[in-house]
């Protein structure tokens, strides 16, 4: 039986279409709406496209904020329009197909555990990398949700005090320092204060300045600009730095790197394994955390979105969506 995930992030509304072994069939794209109505159209039209050539039976909602416990409510999304929001019911309206909800990084995290690099850990944390951070932690395969269904919230561990303003409403949150959109904000920190600096992608950003996104920088870091180097060994840094506090807290068997940014991880991994490594309490008496990159990459969370869906639900599959 085949249900659709839909990974709702800050940029990007990624819905697949996925089988019962975790394989992801066909997909459709769209960039995020800032209005709620314009962004649950957004998901209903990716989801109807693709029920509109597969047999699909129900559909899960990878959400990058947080979601009740019942997963039908999205209380807060720091990077989306949603705010005590019913999206579940909403987005079944307009679909006529079964919605469940979940945290971008829980689904992610549930999918690396039955198809990917968790498989079989009994204390596994997920970092996803994307536009922001999120984090998730499962012990012996389950969520740990928290009292009120919104832990673990690490983008916003508030790593610099006094740091980088994030939408959130704090300053110094990790993933303001440890994201594709860090990559940037670091990026043009670094040439206001090197204003002389003539790298290829210096002059890029001079030309351009929409130029300097976090692809970008990583494309240019592959291809050895050192101001681009620089940007990744400030991100690794950051990474290793968070890694640890995490680590203090939760002592995990394996963290597992997903996210678009986990992409360019052979940039900033090993720098970021050895930061981890000096930083986290006890180092060199203690055993260190197997860090790993996402097996599913940046389908993760539609994997998983759409595996919750599968297990949430047993209905009769539908041929297509309501209109």
């Amino acid at each position: 039986m085949l249900t659709i995930g839909v990974d709702v992030g800050g940029t990007s509304v990624r819905a697949g279409v996925v089988d019962a072994d975790g394989a992801v069939l066909d997909t459709a794209r769209a960039a995020t709406p800032s209005g709620e109505e314009a962004l649950e159209e957004a998901v209903a039209a990716a989801v109807g496209e693709l029920a509109s050539r597969h047999t699909v039976s129900a559909v899960g909602l990878a959400v990058a904020g947080f979601v009740a416990p019942d997963r039908r409510t999205v209380r807060f999304a720091p990077h989306l329009a949603w705010r005590q929001a019913t999206v579940a019911e909403r987005v079944t309206r307009r679909v006529g197909l079964p919605v469940v909800l979940e945290h971008d990084a829980n689904a992610a995290a549930l999918a690396e555990h039955r198809f990917g690099a968790a498989r079989g850990a009994g204390v596994a944390v997920l970092v996803a990398i994307g536009t922001g951070i999120g984090g998730a932690l499962l012990v012996d395969g389950e969520v740990f949700r928290g009292a009120h269904g919104v832990a673990p919230e690490l983008g916003h561990l508030r790593l610099v005090p006094d740091g980088r303003p994030c939408p959130c409403g704090k300053n110094g949150c990790w993933e303001r320092y440890c994201s594709g959109t860090a990559l940037t904000t670091t990026a043009v920190e670094l040439l206001a204060r090197h204003p002389g600096v003539s790298t290829p992608m210096a002059r890029e950003a001079l030309r351009d300045s929409r130029a300097l996104t976090g692809r970008r920088i990583a494309a240019a870091a592959r291809d050895g600009d050192p101001l681009a180097r620089r940007a990744m060994s400030d991100l690794a840094r950051w990474l290793g730095e968070g890694l640890a506090l995490v680590a203090d807290v939760y002592d995990p068997e394996i963290v597992v790197i997903g996210g678009g940014v986990s992409e360019s991880a052979p940039l900033f991994l090993d720098e970021a394994r050895e930061r981890y490594a000096a930083a986290v309490t006890g180092a060199g008496h203690r055993p260190l955390s197997r860090i790993r990159t996402a097996q599913l990459g940046d389908d993760a969370g539609i994997v998983g979105a759409a595996t919750l869906a599968r297990d949430l639900t047993g209905v009769a599959p539908t041929s297509r969506a309501a209109p």
